[in-house]
């Protein structure tokens, strides 16, 4: 089989594509011949070893993607070889096979499109457990997205909704909000002409929004913190910007606000079963034509290396997948 190697750390231009024996499934496992692989801003941290998540050299890149299960490990009693599944991996799906565990695979309905499936699992439950788990987000609540145009915004947008919220959509060029808004939101703002806070405090009449989910960190961070509402919740996502922002601690005390963070991967470890229900719960927001990952773009394994430039430039808006 055909894979992308990280041999080294670097940029994405340093990656290759080697030739691999087929892989075997061990007990738990499953194999999938992988139709799509989405690519998320979290691959092009690692590749570099600038993530929490350090896989020991060589390694396949890539955490999630759909496909057919080609053989199954023992012990294995949910998904039988020609079955369709998306699957989170960590690492390893940016290949024509990958190795999968059971319990990190979802079955797929003979109707869904593979790029839809593969594009949902990471970025769909990072959403889903910040807002539905951390921030307990409900009906009639304000919820700010920052960096909204990015395969998670995109999620929290449509959750967001789906949940009921009234939804601010924030991005830095007006093409990028035209797609937020053509995603569910209500309304948006383009931090890149406009001052955060003071479209915040247009948009919600000086109240503030309940919930602020941040992707993003950096310059943006602590005028939106300085505009959530009394007893808000500020979601603690990633740091696509590459800066951590240092938040004075005055302001949740003044507010009687909350800093939240969303670690996904560690909720589906220690949390499998709550994780298991939000997928479940989501699936059925699927099927009501709810939640629709937006993909938009798709490369083949050999661009993999653009796939993931693109996305570290913020070239791409949804989120994109990698087709083997």
């Amino acid at each position: 089989m055909r894979a992308v190697r990280c041999t080294r750390h670097g940029p994405p231009e340093t990656l290759s594509i080697e030739t691999l024996p087929d892989l075997h499934p061990a007990s738990g496992e499953v194999v999938i011949d992988v139709k799509a692989a989405s690519v998320n801003f979290p691959d092009v941290l690692i590749i570099q070893n600038k993530y929490q998540f350090k896989p020991p050299l060589p390694f396949t890149p890539g955490a999630e993607l759909a496909g057919i299960v080609r053989e199954t490990g023992a012990g294995v009693t949910r998904f039988k070889p020609g079955m369709r599944v998306a699957a989170y991996t960590a690492h390893g799906a940016f290949a024509e096979q990958a190795l999968a565990r059971e319990d990190a695979c979802i079955a797929l309905p003979d109707d869904v499109d593979l790029a839809s499936a593969a594009a949902f699992t990471l970025a769909y439950g990072t959403s889903y457990h910040a807002l539905a788990d951390r921030a307990a987000l409900v009906a009639g609540e304000t919820l700010l997205v920052l960096g909204a145009a990015g395969g998670v915004g995109l999620a929290a947008v449509q959750i967001g909704k789906a949940l009921g919220a009234r939804v601010i959509a924030a991005a830095s060029s007006a093409q990028k909000l035209a797609v937020c808004t053509a995603n569910g939101a209500d309304a948006t703002i383009d931090y890149s002409r406009e001052d955060l806070r003071e479209r915040i405090k247009a948009l919600t009449d000086g109240r503030g929004p309940d919930v602020i989910f941040d992707p993003v960190g950096g310059e943006y961070a602590e005028p939106a913190f300085r505009s959530i509402a009394w007893r808000g919740r500020y979601l603690v996502v990633g740091f696509a910007n590459g800066e951590i922002p240092k938040l004075p601690f005055n302001l949740p005390l003044l507010k009687g606000a909350s800093i939240v963070g969303v670690f996904w991967g560690d909720h589906m470890k220690r949390e499998a079963e709550l994780g298991a229900a939000g997928f479940e719960r989501m699936v059925g927001w699927i099927r009501e034509g709810k939640l629709k990952p937006h993909v938009s773009k798709r490369y083949t394994l050999d661009e993999t290396p653009q796939a993931l430039d693109d996305m570290a430039q913020r070239r791409v808006t949804g989120k994109v997948v990698i087709e083997p």
